[in-house]
């Protein structure tokens, strides 16, 4: 299978340091990747985590709140900051960005489905490369629980976004370097599982629970957004986001991370 459009999640652990600041020479080789796959011909839409670890940072707040009111307003400032410097990034390797912020209701809602899309397709016609978030200073889903939530973290958004632009690939950069068949954090001895052609119980109970303390997800959720890729003919592939040009390696078919197969027709 031809890969030629791809999404690319990358996960707040990935865009910032320990300390929940942002990592600014990550965020620029991620640019200057995706840039560059862009000028040999991928059409790319990249999902970005972060928003609130930055507006925590910018809003000069000690940690992060507690509160959703102020997760939201967080993510509100943050939202600014994050584009404003992906921007800055992209534009100095001759490369144009759009903002998407979506809500549970633009990819449940048929018409604003299509019109989604339609604006996705139209970017990436014109070489523009897409930066998608969920809109969390009026959703939240995410950073709230919610009920009968289409969304509710990124690794699931951006399994969504893959199967409505109908991608070819979906690369979820992480701080871990792939699916183990135990939890390498308290098993040394976990073993890392290159391919999967089917999610077995087995594999979902090695998953655990939630990630890092500076993000929302886990290998649980990474989980769910292969199944939702694959069942719509998206591979995907969990990689370590600590070293951004793996991308390379995923599309030249190194065994590196994580594979999420699709079954062959």
């Amino acid at each position: 299978m031809e890969t030629k459009r791809i999404v690319v999640k990358v996960g707040t652990s990935t865009l910032t340091h320990e300390t929940g600041k942002l990592n600014l020479r990550r965020m620029d080789r991620l640019a200057r990747v995706l840039a560059d796959l862009r000028g040999a011909g991928y059409e790319i839409v990249l999902v970005s985590s972060g928003a609130i670890a930055a507006g925590v940072d910018k809003l000069g707040l000690n940690s992060r709140p507690e509160e959703l009111r102020m997760k939201q307003a967080a993510a509100a400032v943050g939202q600014c900051e994050i584009m404003h410097i992906y921007d800055k990034f992209f534009s100095e390797y001759n490369c144009t960005t759009g903002q998407i912020l979506l809500t549970e209701g633009d990819v449940s809602d048929p018409r604003r489905t299509e019109h989604l899309k339609s604006t996705v397709s139209t970017l990436l016609s014109m070489g523009v490369v897409p930066i998608v978030n969920e809109n969390d200073s009026v959703a939240s889903d995410e950073i709230e629980t919610g009920y009968e939530k289409v969304l509710g973290d990124n690794d699931t958004l951006s399994a969504v976004v893959a199967v409505l632009i109908e991608a070819d690939l979906l690369i979820l950069l992480t701080d871990i370097d792939g699916l183990y068949d135990d939890d390498p954090r308290q098993n040394p001895e976990a073993k890392l599982v290159h391919r999967v052609e089917v999610l077995t119980d087995d594999l979902r109970k090695a998953a655990g629970g939630a990630g890092s303390w500076r993000g929302t997800g886990g290998m649980a959720t990474k989980l769910n957004a292969a199944e939702i890729s694959t069942k719509a003919n998206c591979e995907m592939v969990i990689a370590n986001g600590n070293r951004v040009e793996v991308i390379y390696d995923i599309l030249e078919g190194k065994e590196t991370g994580t594979r999420f197969c699709i079954k062959e027709n």
